[in-house]
């Protein structure tokens, strides 16, 4: 692997490692590593002739899947704020950390939820922490 990776310029590695964690570093494609390991090269090429964007899939999925897991944690995250109620006796105002914006769109708009404050034009991720902290979550 190290003629490779000092070719795409990248550092040699030292110890052994999963090769799918060599695709996560820049300039460095399934295409590369299936040019340095005969067998695995193979049964990519049977597997494409069967279905032409395996490889193409196989590698977004790969050198993505860190993002792809932290984007999937975030929806959730979101699902489970979506229905949670904001009381109707909640002063904006006395929000230290929220935006002068922020403060002006929630008391015009008056959303019922997180998830409908959270969709609000001009109310930031940051105002949305801090008006969780203020209900307590």
């Amino acid at each position: 692997m190290n003629p490779l990776l000092i070719e795409k310029e990248s550092a040699p590695i030292s110890q052994q490692m999963k090769i799918t964690s060599l695709l996560t570093r820049p300039h460095i494609s399934l295409s590369d590593l299936l040019r340095v390991c005969p067998e695995a090269n193979e049964a990519a090429m049977i597997a494409s002739e069967k279905e032409p964007d395996v490889l193409t899939q196989t590698e977004i999925q790969l050198k993505y899947e860190g993002y792809i897991e932290r984007e999937k944690e975030q929806a959730n995250k979101l699902d489970r704020l979506e229905d949670l109620v904001i009381p109707d006796s909640v002063n904006y105002d006395e929000m230290k950390s929220v935006s002068l914006e922020a403060k002006e769109k929630l008391k015009k708009i008056k959303p019922r939820t997180i998830g409908q404050a959270s969709r609000v034009s001009g109310v930031s991720p940051s105002d949305i922490s801090v008006l969780l902290i203020y209900l307590g979550r």
